[in-house]
């Protein structure tokens, strides 16, 4: 039986894990802003629940969350970064207290809890930290700047951490959800529009319509995030979804090809007598 602490747990793709996690045997310690939308869960598996209020983005109550996990479970095997918003706004609509809110809740916040955890999965050497990211932390679409900047961190911070804590038995992996009818868009901040941006939101929904993204069932990702867990050696990276390839093939060929294209000015920094490949 192991042992699962995965932040919102209340909605979205959070509530079909949450369910899947507590069918299968395993204890989980499910966290959302508010505990009492948990309820469900705890009425219907009992001890093998843990529901906890917890705002991501406060540390000292995110060790504390962690400390009382460990003490009723013994340990947390696995970490499920999940909470997290999508803030849709050109970037200079974007107000301060939205920027922060958005890296506050998305990066900073599967930052503390990874850093909340780790103390103990290298004391055991072993533990799965899987960190919700986005297609949106591969690419980037006008309109959500600020919030795939805040997946683009949290891939950087991921990729790093890996590396990091491989010797110790712990794997990490990003989830690359795609396309999923979640309610999160809807549930999320907006930025007051700018018409002068009018053209980034109408490229944003045309670049929608073009992708190929087919909208994927919510409730069929608990199955995939349990053979993740069930998996000896998981992946970096993971899509969620299908028909994203193309999308990352043009954006990865681009980024090349613009690289190459410009060479000239990388060998103008360079300097001269420093050799060229």
């Amino acid at each position: 039986m192991s042992t699962w602490f995965l932040t919102g747990a209340s909605r979205g793709l959070g509530a079909h894990w949450a369910e899947a996690i507590l069918e299968r045997g395993d204890n989980l310690a499910a966290t959302a802003r508010d505990a009492a939308a948990l309820k469900p869960l705890t009425d219907r598996f009992g001890d093998r629940v843990l529901a906890l209020g917890l705002d991501v983005t406060d540390r000292a109550a995110v060790n504390a969350a962690v400390d009382e996990v460990e003490q009723r479970f013994g340990g947390i095997d696995l970490l499920v970064n999940n909470a997290g918003h999508m803030l849709h706004g050109a970037v200079e609509e974007v107000s301060t207290d939205q920027a922060r809110a958005q890296m506050d809740v998305n990066y900073f916040g599967p930052l503390w809890t990874t850093q909340a955890v780790l103390p103990g999965m290298r004391r055991r050497r072993s533990g799965r930290i899987m960190q919700v990211s986005s297609i949106g932390g591969l690419v980037a679409y006008p309109a959500l700047g600020i919030y795939q900047a805040s997946k683009w961190a949290l891939e950087a911070m991921s990729q790093a951490l890996a590396a990091e804590v491989a010797a110790f038995g712990i794997h990490v992996t990003l989830i690359e959800p795609i396309m999923f009818p979640t309610g999160l868009a809807a549930a999320s901040p907006q930025t007051t529009p700018d018409p002068a941006y009018a053209h980034a939101r109408e490229a944003l929904y045309a670049s929608a319509a073009s992708s190929g993204f087919v909208p994927g069932d919510p409730a069929a990702t608990a199955q995939a995030i349990l053979a993740l867990a069930d998996t000896p050696n998981p992946p970096l990276r993971v899509l969620f979804g299908v028909n994203g390839f193309d999308a990352l093939r043009t954006e990865y060929a681009g980024r090349l090809a613009g690289l190459e294209k410009w060479h000239h000015i990388s060998r103008l920094a360079q300097g001269a007598g420093s050799g060229d490949k």
